[in-house]
């Protein structure tokens, strides 16, 4: 079970953006990194298409996934993922600053 999923709202532990929170939009679980909105932006050129126009555009870049931790649901600050079992048998994540559980 990942401790992070698509729809997370993390927090940056490291670099340029230490301290900024955001939603994961994408999971690139084979180079371990998420994109997060409004994190990590960078400034791309961009050629002409039918549907774009040419100039600079600013975009999110991957993260790697060891520079985020999951925002706490009650506080906003960053936590811990912990995994326990419900009473009916299904896994599920739960936030070790707050002891509460994590939707989705």
């Amino acid at each position: 079970m990942n401790r992070l999923r698509k729809g997370d709202n993390v927090v940056v532990l490291a670099g340029k953006d230490k301290g900024l929170s955001g939603e994961i939009v994408k999971m690139m679980l084979k180079d371990e990194k998420a994109l997060v909105r409004g994190v990590n932006m960078v400034k791309r050129h961009q050629r002409q298409t039918q549907s774009a126009e040419a100039g600079i555009i600013s975009k999110e870049a991957p993260i790697h996934l060891s520079n985020l931790a999951l925002a706490d649901p009650k506080d906003g600050k960053a936590t811990r993922v912990g995994i326990k079992v419900n009473d009916d048998g299904k896994k599920v994540r739960f936030a070790k600053r707050s002891g509460e559980e994590i939707n989705g």
